[in-house]
């Protein structure tokens, strides 16, 4: 059994673990206090050229999302979210166990926009008796989403603008950052986050590492209190260094760059592969989920040789499904996939 339902199925590239087993007799300071820590900051630092932003690592992507969270709103506050984000739909209410409802947008295709962040804004202000009803002060989105589908820098910097008319901050989820960054119609370089949003992550879990993502503050008295949101919710890691090992071996050599490329290679070719056999999809895009869209009866002989993610059913009985390329993804196994799923048609 082949295994695409998802991006982490994998422990990390040999650089990473090679960089562990080194590190692992060492006898480091704990809670990120150590020196590969710092070292990781600085070299996060350097390729998002932001020099002064505040570097934090945390061990999952929802513990991330529920801290950065927590930590920008007031008690009174929610987060304006896309109905499709993962914040809303498989976080099990984390960020509402915070005490801050998502003020959940419908959107078209995943990624929220200036106008509708605009909207919810403007709605809220306007009421009579707003003190009635939950303010808007934040908003969050994520690179790539949900459905795979991806912002612009344009995009993510018109939301940015409508944050700032309004004072809120902007959160952008980068648990899959690197394969947004490395895909072919991608706008956008690491350096550019720093510009058009307050708060982000640059996700390990699902990029090379064993486990980790690191956040990324550039608001110096967010960054400043960020820490004891960490140990008050529970993510402080007594054995930091772990972490810091191994951001530090992504950010050699560009070690995560290249994962990420070899990622989005891949998803190219299961699109343009799939798209050639005849295969409609759920969304037209080229990041690292595909979402192409099959029959109830293939997909069960798919399932017999491949496991997939029954991502949605469709109205007309078709299922759209997941399949997901990694940094660890062998070309053979796209390949045999595609030549599979061409016998399908």
């Amino acid at each position: 059994m082949v295994r695409f339902e998802c991006d982490y199925l994998e422990g990390a590239p040999l650089p990473v673990l090679e960089a562990i087993a080194k590190a692992n007799l060492e006898q480091n300071p704990g809670y990120g206090f150590d020196s590969h820590s710092d070292h990781a900051r600085d070299l996060i630092r350097q390729a998002c050229q932001a020099p002064e932003a505040g570097v934090y690592f945390l061990v999952g992507g929802t513990q991330a999302n529920l801290t950065v969270i927590a930590s920008c709103l007031k008690n009174y506050q929610g987060v304006i979210a896309p109905q499709t984000s993962h914040i809303f739909n498989h976080e099990t209410g984390a960020i509402e166990a915070t005490g801050h409802k998502i003020l959940s947008v419908e959107t078209a295709d995943g990624k929220l926009t200036a106008q509708q962040v605009r909207d919810v804004c403007q709605a809220y202000w306007k009421e009579t008796h707003a003190l009635f009803f939950v303010q808007p002060g934040m908003v969050y989105i994520s690179q790539t989403t949900e459905v795979g589908t991806m912002y612009s820098r344009a995009e993510i910097a018109a939301i940015h603008d409508v944050c700032k008319e309004y004072g809120m901050k902007l959160f952008v989820d980068g648990a899959r950052l690197g394969y947004a960054l490395a895909a072919p119609d991608s706008d956008m370089t690491l350096a550019d986050l720093p510009q058009i949003c307050d708060v982000f992550t640059v996700g390990g879990t699902k990029q090379g590492a064993l486990f980790g993502e690191a956040v990324v503050i550039m608001d110096e008295d967010l960054s400043k209190e960020f820490p004891y949101h960490i140990k008050q919710r529970g993510g402080l890691l007594a054995k930091g260094w772990l972490l810091g090992v191994q951001y530090e071996a992504l950010f050699t050599d560009d070690l995560y760059m290249k994962s990420a490329r070899h990622a989005a290679d891949l998803a190219v070719k299961v699109y343009k592969g799939l798209k050639e056999a005849g295969y409609s999809f759920l969304y037209e895009h080229q990041t690292n989920q595909q979402l192409p869209i099959v029959t109830e009866e293939q997909l069960k002989t798919i399932s017999q040789s491949y496991s997939v993610d029954h991502f949605a059913d469709l109205p007309d009985g078709r299922i759209a499904i997941r399949i997901c390329t990694s940094w660890a993804t062998k070309e053979e196994d796209v390949d045999a996939l595609l030549a599979f799923m061409k016998t399908l048609k």
